[in-house]
């Protein structure tokens, strides 16, 4: 059983959508709920594809400085070059690693898209080392799924 249960989550943004919420505060209502999960998710970053750059729209958990991520850079950038979403779980043993703190171990990137056009991304930092099972990124795909149908 994951700890994450997406459920809950989608009916939250289809309740958002509902009234009106835009872009930025579904991105936002999707990376605190997903946070409020608890471990390992330590932090949700909500990175949304603009040209050949990721841009930081909402964030829960630790702040970050990279607003900015080329396509093709870090983990993130890798997810949107080869359209598939990454499960990192050793942050140390990937050679072009953006580290958005010192704390982090291990990384879940899901993408957010529409058939095979990439919108943006779920980014998930956590502490603790090799946490994101299957069904975590399951979890984490029916949210990035729900979020594409109404972005």
């Amino acid at each position: 059983m994951p700890v994450l249960d997406p459920h809950p989550v989608l009916a939250g943004l289809r309740g958002v959508f509902a009234r009106d919420g835009d872009r930025q505060t579904l991105l936002q209502f999707a990376a605190d709920r997903i946070r409020a999960a608890g471990q390992p998710y330590t932090s949700v970053y909500m990175y949304m594809l603009q040209g050949e750059e990721l841009v930081l729209e909402a964030w829960s958990g630790r702040a970050t400085e990279h607003a900015r991520i080329p396509v093709g850079k870090g983990v993130c950038g890798t997810a949107v070059a080869t359209g598939a979403d990454q499960n990192i779980p050793d942050v140390r043993a990937v050679q072009n690693y953006i580290a958005c703190n010192t704390f982090t171990r291990s990384e879940l990137v899901v993408l957010i898209r529409r058939g095979s056009l990439v919108l943006g991304q779920i980014d998930v930092d956590s502490d603790l080392p090799n946490p994101f099972t299957k069904e975590e990124e399951a979890a984490v795909r029916a949210v990035a799924d729900g979020l594409a149908a109404l972005l």
